[in-house]
């Protein structure tokens, strides 16, 4: 993993980014050369503006591959999907640059050289370097080989993420103490008299040391051992920190006090604040004038149906435990909650209105929600905001559920289009591990990421209820 202002991001995804920078660069080299190759004038004329051409184009597919989900590792095993929106992204690219072509002709040298040649070779060339790529970073060789010292039940979690893990490799786990293994009896890895956690690492072509060991107290914590480890060129890293780097969530249960406080992230500042709420005011005034004809055909489809109310008005909890009233387009039928019992949402609810499954889908159903980012009460990305009954429900039972509340809830956020829609305890702890990485580490940066995801989540109805 790469640490890139405070977020981390797979160095795989880096190099497949660069290597299709290439070969939408050269694409676009060859469809403009021989467009105008019968024109050695024409040529000449063009070509000083061939460099900043491709890189626009270039620039642009590489946004629109990033909205469809094609940087999300979960995706690359699925060839079937991959090459689905491989095409959907070179559809819609062809289509934006038609119509940059015809609105600005000196923008691009038109759009027969930006077309079926361009295109195909790009599409080709990026099918072609996927499916390379995806071979060679499967290979165990590129895989970091990591090495768990502990067998306790904070391990269950890592196992269990390990496996579907494309960046490393647990070789093994290490006991300090006689007891219960909560890992495989096999993948204990047994130390013979003499050996160190030096030799063994070495044994096994350790690259990371993971230290899950909750009592350290004890004389039998091995930091002499983990220090030589270090000293040779092998990365010791706390669980917590693994976790959050791996697989950009924070791991509850090995949060301690100490590790937030003395640890880097949970930032707040002035000019940090400042910035993120010049973004949520760019952000939510661009949103707006490009979906009001949206919101306006879904008020009319609401309100044919079954009428007034159009906009539906619920308590939630914002910044600091500060309660707000949050609005969004009615989805529900009017009666959805006529016993007074708060519900969470479920799949497939049957209280959801017919045109309020469309606009749940399309996630249109929120944009209303561009008012209370406007007044300040929310931002465009941050956790969701919950109702009053539930958190208190949820501080009560989820340690650091309150954490969350430390910035402003969001429209969008990296729990949002990480997890599933959460309906239930359980739900809710997993998306807070997502919640404190974004508190942790939020920043400009993390927010345009978390935008781009949010419209592949959006075009491919991911999580919706």
């Amino acid at each position: 993993m790469v640490h890139i202002f405070s977020h981390y991001v797979s160095w795989r995804v880096l190099v497949l980014a660069v290597l299709e920078a290439a070969v939408l660069l050269l694409a676009i080299h060859v469809g403009i050369s021989l467009h105008f190759a019968e024109s050695k004038a024409a040529m000449s004329e063009v070509g000083a503006t061939v460099p900043t051409q491709a890189a626009a184009f270039a620039l642009g597919m590489m946004i629109i591959m990033s909205s469809m989900g094609l940087y999300q590792s979960d995706l690359w095993n699925n060839k079937h999907s991959l090459g689905t929106r491989v095409t959907a992204a070179f559809l819609l690219g062809f289509a934006i640059v038609g119509l940059v072509s015809y609105l600005a002709p000196t923008l691009y040298p038109g759009l027969i050289a930006l077309g079926a040649t361009t295109m195909t070779l790009a599409w080709g060339g990026t099918l072609f370097l996927r499916a390379a790529f995806q071979k060679w970073s499967s290979l165990s060789a590129f895989k970091s080989r990591v090495l768990v010292l502990g067998t306790g039940s904070r391990v269950t979690r890592l196992a269990e993420y390990a496996q579907r893990n494309p960046n490393h490799q647990v070789v093994g786990y290490v006991s300090l103490q006689p007891s219960r293994a909560f890992v495989p009896s096999q993948q204990v890895l047994a130390m013979a008299s003499g050996d160190t956690l030096l030799s063994l690492a070495q044994k096994h072509a350790i690259d990371q040391i993971v230290v899950a060991v909750r009592d350290r107290r004890s004389g039998g914590f091995p930091l002499q051992q983990l220090l030589e480890c270090r000293m040779n060129g092998i990365e010791v890293l706390e669980m917590p920190t693994f976790f959050e780097r791996e697989y950009r969530q924070v791991m509850l249960e090995s949060l301690n006090p100490s590790w937030m406080v003395l640890g880097d992230g949970f930032r707040q500042g002035f000019f940090r604040n400042l910035v993120k709420r010049m973004f949520d005011i760019v952000a939510s005034a661009t949103l707006l004038l490009l979906y009001l004809p949206v919101l306006l055909v879904a008020a009319l489809g609401i309100f044919l149906e079954s009428g007034l109310p159009i906009l539906y008005r619920q308590e939630r909890v914002g910044r600091r435990g500060r309660v707000f009233t949050l609005y969004k387009l009615r989805s529900m039928r009017k009666d959805a909650e006529k016993n007074g019992a708060v519900q969470w949402a479920a799949a497939d609810d049957d209280r959801v209105t017919r045109v309020g499954r469309i606009i749940r889908r399309c996630r249109i159903d929120e944009l209303p929600q561009i008012f209370n980012v406007l007044k300040g009460e929310m931002s465009f990305v941050g956790p969701r905001p919950e109702r009053p009954v539930f958190v208190d429900q949820l501080v009560a039972q989820v340690p650091y559920y309150a954490l969350r509340h430390a910035v402003k809830p969001g429209i969008t956020g990296w729990a949002q289009v990480r997890y599933a829609y959460g309906a239930s305890v359980d739900d809710a702890i997993e998306k807070l591990q997502h919640d404190l990485y974004y508190v942790k580490n939020h920043s400009l940066f993390l927010d345009l990421m978390i935008l781009m995801a949010t419209v592949e989540v959006v075009l491919w109805g991911k999580g919706a209820r």
